[in-house]
């Protein structure tokens, strides 16, 4: 590898975990840990967190730059947290592109966890080689990327393709079709606590062929099926990828979703669409942070 190639930080910030990593130039992870987000504690703990893991880093290793990827609608000219969800309490308003750069010496670029996710599949994964693509993640809620002509889209606001909050069948579509609605639903029929159901056991369960559980995952796939076609109404994309823990049960959900999209979306658009399953998994918001700084600073 050579003593002389540079080394990047990159850290994912999502909900539960924060994954982090040391990143080669060449884009290849030379490490990798996870520590809980502890999201409860709020933003400023956060924001500390990134600083001790950089840190760390930086007592071993010459450091060229700082790459976050992190969940909420993020200011990547300002590098900041424009809006976040009530789950990270004071959390809109964290910047850490000046907190690092003051700290460390050396860049920090700051970008959206879904929107890095997507730029890793454009790039190196899934998505390699379409335009658009539309990456959609699966999760607690649901998320969205739309890259084109090597781009994230961003909108006026840095909210282009916040589609979780798109209305549908009188709620919206990550309060229908997210896997922790999956899991909610299915507790709530089987009667039983949320904590005895994650989205593992539903599908285990589902293979064995419990009719609760086979239920609520066509259920879901259904509700998928109506957001993506409405998303290729507007968008015309020419991949979708579907990311999102949930998404590991491809061999089960991908003829589900597939069946579901083309009953609600006309045969010519159908026909032009490909509908493919994230390759990155765990690695993708790191490897996006990356791509994202890298396209700040070419050099």
């Amino acid at each position: 590898m050579g003593t002389l190639m540079k080394k990047y930080v990159s850290i994912d910030i999502g909900g539960t975990a924060i994954k982090y990593g040391l990143i080669g130039a060449d884009g290849m992870m030379i490490h990798r840990g996870e520590t809980p987000t502890e999201a409860e504690k709020g933003g400023p703990s956060i924001l500390d967190k990134a600083i001790t893991i950089t840190q760390r880093y930086c007592k071993e290793h010459e450091i060229s730059g700082i790459c976050i990827s992190t969940a909420g609608i993020v200011d990547t000219k300002r590098g900041a947290i424009q809006h976040s969800a009530p789950l990270i309490p004071k959390y809109t308003g964290i910047c850490f592109k000046d907190t690092m750069e003051q700290r460390f010496f050396v860049p920090c670029e700051v970008e959206n966890d879904v929107n890095c996710a997507g730029l890793a599949e454009y790039l190196t994964g899934a998505g390699k080689e379409s335009d658009p693509m539309l990456m959609l993640t699966i999760g607690t809620g649901i998320g969205g990327c739309l890259v084109t002509g090597g781009h994230v889209f961003h909108g006026v606001s840095y909210s282009a393709c916040e589609v979780g909050y798109m209305h549908m069948r009188g709620s919206d579509f990550q309060t229908l079709g997210s896997a922790s609605s999956l899991v909610k639903k299915t507790a709530e029929r089987k009667q039983e606590p949320q904590e005895n159901w994650n989205g593992f056991r539903i599908f285990s369960e589902a293979r064995l062929g419990n009719s609760v559980c086979i239920q609520a995952i066509d259920e879901m796939a259904d509700v998928l099926g109506l957001g993506i076609a409405n998303l290729c109404y507007v968008l015309n994309p020419q991949t979708i990828v579907l990311g999102g823990g949930i998404m590991a049960q491809e061999d089960y959900l991908k003829d589900k979703i597939q069946a579901a999209v083309e009953s609600y979306l006309i045969d010519s658009i159908a026909s032009h669409v490909t509908i493919t399953f994230a390759k990155h998994r765990n690695d993708a918001g790191m490897l996006g942070a990356f791509y994202h700084f890298k396209s700040c600073h070419p050099a």
